[in-house]
């Protein structure tokens, strides 16, 4: 792993259906008001190749819980995920126009 990466960060590893792992910083969490757990997460890179080539998505998902386990999968439902997105849309933009007006 690079040095470069910021200690502050909340590092994510999410490993696929094939057994590869890929690292996340973890930009923000919400529970809802039914108990559902969602995370917002933002792809790390070693190399600057991949930084430079990334499109920069969010990657939004569910956190379930199965006997202990905390597992991270796609939300299927197409409604669910416009509502969730748009949730963590407005907490992000809110949260980092909070740290521009902080740095002024």
């Amino acid at each position: 792993m690079s040095d470069d990466i910021n200690m502050d960060m909340d590092i994510v590893t999410v490993v696929d259906d094939d057994g590869k792992e890929h690292i996340f910083e973890e930009l923000d969490r919400i529970e809802t008001d039914d108990g559902s757990r969602y995370v917002a997460l933002l792809p790390v890179y070693d190399d600057e190749i991949e930084i430079l080539e990334d499109d920069g998505d969010v990657l939004i998902l569910k956190v379930l819980e199965e006997d202990g386990e905390s597992y991270l999968v796609q939300i299927e439902d197409d409604d669910e995920f416009e509502t969730i997105g748009n949730i963590f849309e407005d907490r992000l933009i809110e949260k980092y126009e909070s740290e521009e007006e902080d740095g002024e």
